[in-house]
């Protein structure tokens, strides 16, 4: 995959450990890779939407913020591109709920 379509972004769990989030357009996911688990949140897009379809952490790195950060690296390249979140994911939906200050950038039901 051709890395000028990748971007990085450090982020922070919420038990302040650091990771790198890479933003995989070819696979079209967020990711990272940790203890040698690869993390996810995939979307897939339409015109002026991101459909964000899952997220997945591997059951030993559970609780440490990583699926947030995923999600919330998701949403800042959605505003970012002046996308719509469609929050496909359960998970999506309960962050979008848990973060008021989104709601204008989720797609309405």
């Amino acid at each position: 995959a051709p890395r000028a379509q990748n971007r990085r972004h450090d982020d922070s769990g919420a038990h302040g450990m650091s990771f790198p989030i890479e933003h995989d357009a070819t696979h079209h996911r967020f990711q990272a890779l940790i203890e040698g688990h690869l993390c996810v949140a995939d979307y897939h897009a339409s015109p002026g939407v991101m459909h964000i379809t899952h997220t997945g952490v591997h059951t030993s790195l559970e609780g440490r913020g990583i699926a947030a950060a995923l999600v919330a690296a998701a949403f800042a390249h959605a505003k970012a591109q002046s996308l719509k979140i469609d929050p496909v994911c359960s998970y999506v939906r309960a962050y979008a709920r848990r973060h008021p200050e989104l709601q204008p950038w989720v797609l309405a039901a």
